[in-house]
């Protein structure tokens, strides 16, 4: 419970109310008067008064608050309730925790006694006082359980005093804690101090099914929380008629199926058909009296009446709508699939592979004497690529040049002929130096070959042998 009243300011005539709500380890909760009217704040650490010696809790309530949980709890404000004595100081916390690390060491070894007595109950907690003075052991048994000899040995085991204390399941789980199936702690450990019992029943108006998986909490006792939506069931289950016995249609007998409270709707189905009806309440109470007469009703359900037309501007606007998506549809449909880098479409490596053509050049058509003319004019051989346009091979790099020495002279002094003497020689042979040439021939010079690359010329080619 929250303080909401705590930033308030009291009226200067009005006194605080001066007893003070504790808690204890476990989420246990007592009331103690502020009789020393000490400055308080909600979780400061106090040193109360307890039996036979002294405790520190933690303040968890004050104000006029505490006196509502009095009255909720049934607590009387008389001399019974004990006072604070003080807040605790940094000497009192460091024996506080030193207490507090000998719990669990406590509670293994008393679970270890109680096998060896073979003793039928369950030991949950242990909790020291704050002053080492007494030890109080929180356990669960389904029955009656005689534990004198255990207090005994517990006794002399761990030199205190021993006090026995027997919880419920529920209580057990909200000293432990956890988290629920709601996915939140558990009510019990939190908020919820009053148990109220819990009966299936409570599952049955709620239209639960009846798994005592799902119905049963932490403690393995049914959940709390179905008492918490019990009477607004009960209220909505008061205008929901009982149906007793199947349903007389002439289609045959309906039987109910389930019950849908809050939407007004029973389901019912006929015998061999796995098709369930809905019908809504009004419906079933007006079956229910007329079978109450001895009459057979048509059917479950009424002739549903035709649907009023859509307005022209709502028809349109769905229209337009229909018509967007199909737009976008299309377009997802002419999309193509992304091809990866570097890598050409089918039809382009077909037209890659096929052999490349060259396109025939047309001559144009000129006029018919430009045409004449020119079958007129004599044909010229077609040229190599490895001579030139005198006939002669191209000289690579000075290597067809000849020597002085073997440059044969000439007579008279004459000049080369011209280019038409020298192509009136049909043959194109060569005639090397000295040698008398015939008629409109002059003497050609005499050139060198070169033997082939990679190979001497007087050296026989080598016999291929295999290794």
């Amino acid at each position: 419970m929250f303080d909401w009243l705590s930033d308030m300011e009291l009226p200067t005539s009005f006194e605080e109310f001066d007893i003070i709500e504790v808690r204890f380890k476990g989420g246990r909760k007592d009331f103690f008067r502020n009789a020393n009217r000490l400055d308080l704040t909600t979780g400061d650490a106090v040193v109360v008064d307890v039996p036979n010696g002294h405790h520190i809790g933690f303040v968890s309530l004050k104000g006029e608050l505490v006196r509502l949980q009095m009255l909720k709890k049934k607590v009387d404000n008389n001399e019974e309730i004990r006072s604070i004595y003080r807040i605790a100081t940094e000497r009192d916390m460091e024996k506080f925790e030193e207490v507090r690390d000998l719990e669990g060491g406590t509670m293994y070894r008393g679970r270890e006694i109680i096998q060896q007595l073979r003793l039928r109950m369950k030991l949950s907690d242990v909790e020291y006082q704050a002053d080492k003075s007494k030890a109080t052991f929180y356990y669960s048994a389904d029955d009656r359980v005689d534990f004198r000899d255990l207090i005994k040995k517990l006794a002399e085991e761990f030199k205190v005093r021993i006090e026995m204390r027997q919880i419920s399941l529920r209580h057990e789980a909200g000293r432990l804690g956890g988290i629920g199936s709601c996915g939140r702690e558990l009510c019990c450990s939190t908020w919820l101090t009053d148990f109220k019992s819990v009966s299936t029943t409570a599952a049955r108006y709620q239209n639960l099914s009846l798994n005592p998986s799902k119905l049963s909490g932490q403690c393995g006792r049914l959940k709390c929380c179905l008492n918490y939506e019990l009477e607004t069931y009960m209220t909505a289950l008061k205008d929901i008629p009982t149906v007793n016995r199947p349903l007389q249609t002439k289609q045959g007998d309906a039987m109910l199926q389930k019950t849908d409270i809050f939407k007004r709707m029973m389901w019912f189905g006929y015998k061999g058909d796995n098709n369930w009806y809905p019908v809504p309440v009004d419906r079933v109470q007006e079956i229910l009296e007329e079978n109450a007469k001895g009459v057979q009703v048509e059917a479950l359900l009424l002739e549903v009446p035709d649907e009023p037309k859509q307005n022209e501007f709502v028809a349109q606007v769905e229209g337009n709508l229909e018509r967007l998506d199909d737009k976008f549809k299309a377009r997802k449909k002419k999309k193509k699939k992304k091809r990866p880098t570097g890598e050409a479409a089918p039809e382009e490596q077909a037209k890659a592979q096929e052999p490349r053509q060259r396109p025939r050049r047309e001559k144009p058509q000129g006029t018919p004497e430009a045409n004449t003319d020119a079958a007129a004019r004599p044909q010229r051989p077609p040229r190599s690529r490895n001579r030139n346009k005198d006939g002669r091979p191209p000289r690579e790099g000075g290597d067809n040049r000849e020597s002085k020495e073997n440059r044969a002279p000439r007579e008279g002094g004459e000049r080369r002929p011209p280019k038409a003497a020298r192509a009136e020689n049909p043959e194109g042979k060569t005639q090397g130096a000295g040698q008398p040439s015939g008629e409109g021939q002059p003497n050609r010079k005499s050139r060198s070959r070169r033997p082939p690359r990679g190979k001497k010329p007087d050296q026989p080619k080598e016999p291929r042998t295999d290794a």
